[in-house]
């Protein structure tokens, strides 16, 4: 019993997430979704991957565009 527990709270863990952007008129736009690792695809509403980012264990975000080259870093500020 307890192994079925610790597989299902894996699982849950590693599922992916996406959302979906809209326009003022309703229309699809794109897509975000995130993988198991926490990395970001950007999609167009054509399903093009426009973009990519990815965070380390410091909280820096690496942005990366459609070729994959790096464009950019976001790091957090004090507040």
């Amino acid at each position: 019993m307890k192994i079925l527990l610790v597989l299902a709270a894996l699982t849950g863990a590693a599922q992916a997430q996406s959302r979906t952007f809209y326009d003022a008129s309703g229309r699809t736009v794109g897509t975000a979704a995130t993988d198991s690792q926490g990395a970001v695809t950007y999609r167009d509403n054509n399903g093009r991957v426009t973009g990519r980012t990815l965070t380390d264990s410091q909280g820096t975000t690496t942005l990366y565009d459609a070729s994959g080259r790096n464009v950019g870093k976001a790091t957090g500020g004090k507040r």
